[in-house]
């Protein structure tokens, strides 16, 4: 931004199936690469029958008048001009939406585009680095994430341009490094087609994980949901329980290895999800960084990438405005 230009605010959104939070993007200071938010709110989904009423609902909280650029963050598929936010049963077009609120620019990405245009504008002391190293300027990011899904997406540089690569790198297949995880993925095949990576690291994934490696250490296997299994594990009451989250750390340093050699990620590595910031000493003590660079005759290649684990707020509001200045 030209420090003389006065910076047009942003409606910026972050809307998934449980809430749809609103803000707006008042400035951005150029020499530190931040954005100023203010005038948040969340919305209960369920409570709005439309992407359109939900948004209507923010803009009458502002107290002046409607801002002319947009930039919205959703959880749901987009095709073309079509946005599907499926757990909602929301369906809008962009120019259908653009028109109706008289959007000068508007923007709508997907979550994990949103994480992989944030990227360069977290801030260092509010995030956790689990693998140090140096990143290149102007190089691929890559950014991953378990929570209900497993997300991730690339923020690619040619030429000092940059755009967002979205991908579908959950239903990548999971490999094995070793021999136990081996006998891990054929008890975990007993229960799911395709061992991906998103049946193991997402949604009911810690669980399954917990009963492959009951089962292949020959031990009871307990009706433990995640949270009890994360529990007993940080409270040091359950080996088996410990083991998987153990496992668990271990192997997505693996995954994460793999995802920053598919996009070049030379500019680092960020981990984001609901699931990983709950287990950060676990993470810490485990081996992520040694199976990250354990990749063979390219290990040399992911040596000096740095991963952060990503725990500042905010982050899709950052991505969205940031898609929207982005060039």
């Amino acid at each position: 931004m030209n420090s003389v230009t006065k910076f047009q605010p942003i409606i910026v959104a972050d809307v998934g199936g449980t809430n749809a939070r609103f803000a707006l993007v008042t400035d951005f200071d150029v020499a530190s690469l931040q954005f100023t938010i203010a005038h948040a709110q969340t919305f209960v989904s369920a409570e709005f029958t439309s992407l359109e009423s939900v948004l209507s609902a923010y803009i009458a909280t502002l107290p002046f008048s409607q801002p002319t650029r947009a930039a919205l963050a959703v959880a749901g598929p987009m095709k073309g001009q079509e946005v599907n936010l499926t757990n909602l049963g929301w369906r809008f077009t962009l120019d259908a939406l653009k028109t109706e609120f008289n959007f000068q620019e508007l923007k709508v990405i997907n979550d994990f585009a949103a994480f992989a245009y944030a990227a360069p504008y977290l801030k260092t002391d509010q995030n956790l680095p689990i693998k140090h190293g140096t990143a290149e300027t102007y190089s691929n990011i890559a950014v991953m994430g378990p929570g209900t899904g497993f997300g991730a997406a690339a923020l690619v540089f040619n030429d000092h341009q940059q755009s967002v690569l979205s991908c579908e790198a959950g239903h990548i297949t999971l490999a094995a490094v070793n021999e136990f995880e081996r006998q891990l993925i054929s008890v975990i095949a007993q229960e799911v087609k395709h061992v991906s990576v998103e049946t193991v690291f997402s949604g009911s994934g810690l669980e399954r994980l917990y009963r492959a490696v009951a089962t292949v250490k020959q031990q009871p296997v307990e009706d433990y949901s995640a949270a009890r299994i994360s529990e007993l594990a940080l409270l040091g009451q359950c080996d088996i329980c410990q083991q998987t989250l153990a496992q668990f750390c271990d192997w997505i340093g693996s995954v994460a290895g793999d995802l920053a050699l598919t996009f070049g990620a030379r500019g680092g590595v960020f981990i984001g999800g609901g699931i990983l910031p709950r287990m950060q000493d676990v993470l810490l003590q485990s081996q992520f960084a040694d199976r990250f660079m354990q990749k063979g005759i390219m290990s040399h290649y992911v040596a000096d990438i740095p991963v952060t684990l990503v725990t500042q707020d905010n982050i899709p509001f950052i991505g969205a405005a940031a898609s929207l200045i982005a060039r």
